[in-house]
């Protein structure tokens, strides 16, 4: 099983007291922080996989989904200099 990775940039937290049912979780990002961590682990189809669990301790975290089709863990750490500026979308 490949290491645990956590997010960079995003904080999760269950949602607040009184807040609709339809309100899962709230999630704050640092932008530049988080945009690094997203040059580092997009997959080469363009995507970042993403899953917000809820620890044993009862915190809620947000940790890089790594599974892939065929079961190997993927490579998970990209350069920022093999990605090319022109294919990030924003």
């Amino acid at each position: 099983m490949a290491d645990k990775i956590f997010t960079e940039g995003m904080i999760v937290k269950e949602p607040r007291e009184g807040a609709p049912d339809y309100v899962k979780c709230s999630i704050s990002i640092r932008t530049q922080e988080f945009v690094t961590f997203l040059e580092n682990h997009t997959k080469p189809d363009g995507w970042v996989n993403i899953d917000v669990k809820v620890g044993q301790s009862g915190k809620w975290y947000a940790q890089l989904n790594q599974w892939t089709r065929d079961g190997a863990p993927r490579a998970v750490e990209r350069k920022v200099d093999d990605i090319d500026p022109d294919s990030i979308p924003f």
